[in-house]
């Protein structure tokens, strides 16, 4: 598929409630998720105002196949890699991420930085963090942004200096198709979230009044999540003007398992199989888990642990203004 038979199947009129058979089910799903990966590819890779298609068309796409996704089945879906989900963030957003914290320009810890961001760790250092972050976590029915709805978010506050509490934390759950009350809520097994907290709430995608006032938030305070690619390629898909705003610069993100990665000295000594940057796993090394405690894997507890677990962590290595 080309782009032009991308843009062209976004762009064709489709019933996906009337595929019934496997065959049918899987081809339209591989055809909507080929089509995706590259319209999103043209788009972020178009000049700011001269995009050939709204980023609309790409949302009602992966709405169309999130769909299909319910007839397929959740249970069969997690055995199948998708395509549309970002692994890492992009060097120019960890870039930004601590030139935001350190208030100076991303040129400067670009020059830090280096080629390839090979010492990105000592740019996270030769200057004082400070200044007001807006933690976020989401929970959601698949790995895959074209697959899977939003159904719990957490969000807090926390200023960078090593004395503070996060506060001002909300959580919101967000409703699923009625099917999902017999077949039960996927990766319940995970999250923990069960049909009765989500009856009667209005799906994400259709919660005009909570997306308004996310993206307005996320516009004023730069956000932090850990593996915040997740979050990112999650909200671009679900979160209407969010693309739009992270291509224009008025969203900043800062990754909290590269601040692990790069600034704490036990990452690179501990085997790959131990999931070293995990937040469960770096919490336990700050102390600010127990050895017998584990991650909650639910929006607000999860923002509160990594908030908790990044001021242990600046605060070991000095790096709070004064």
């Amino acid at each position: 598929m080309n782009l032009a038979q991308a843009l062209e199947h976004a762009n064709a009129l489709a019933f996906p409630g009337f595929l019934t058979d496997d065959g049918a089910l899987t081809d339209e799903r591989r055809k909507n998720e080929e089509a995706i990966s590259l319209l999103v590819a043209a788009w972020m890779g178009a000049e700011p105002g001269q995009e050939p298609f709204s980023f609309k068309v790409i949302q009602d796409l992966a709405d169309q196949n999130r769909i299909i996704c319910d007839k397929f089945g959740a249970d069969r879906l997690r055995r199948e890699n998708g395509v549309n989900l970002d692994r890492k963030m992009a060097d120019g957003d960890l870039v930004r991420a601590v030139a935001c914290m350190q208030h100076r320009s991303p040129a400067d810890v670009e020059a830090s930085a280096g080629p390839m961001l090979a010492d990105l760790n000592v740019a996270y250092t030769e200057a004082p963090v400070s200044g007001l972050v807006m933690g976020i976590d989401i929970e959601t029915t698949d790995r895959y942004p074209d697959r899977g709805y939003i159904i719990n978010l957490g969000m807090e506050f926390m200023e960078l200096s090593p004395s503070t509490k996060p506060h001002d934390g909300h959580t919101a759950y967000f409703g699923l198709p009625k099917m999902y009350e017999e077949k039960g809520v996927p990766l319940s097994d995970i999250h923990q979230i069960t049909w009765g907290d989500l009856k009667g709430k209005v799906p994400f995608r259709e919660a005009r009044r909570e997306q308004e006032a996310l993206l307005a938030a996320f516009k004023t305070f730069p956000i932090m999540a850990h593996n915040a690619a997740f979050e990112d390629s999650w909200l671009r898909l679900h979160l209407d003007g969010y693309a739009e705003a992270r291509k224009a610069g008025e969203i900043v993100v800062i990754d909290s398992r590269d601040i692990c990665r790069r600034v704490d000295p036990e990452y690179k000594t501990l085997p790959h199989d131990s999931r070293p940057a995990a937040l469960e796993s770096w919490a336990r090394r700050r102390g600010v888990l127990a050895a017998d405690e584990k991650e909650r894997h639910l929006g607000l507890e999860d923002v509160d642990l990594m908030f908790k677990t990044v001021q242990a962590e600046f605060a070991e290595r000095n790096m709070f203004a004064e």
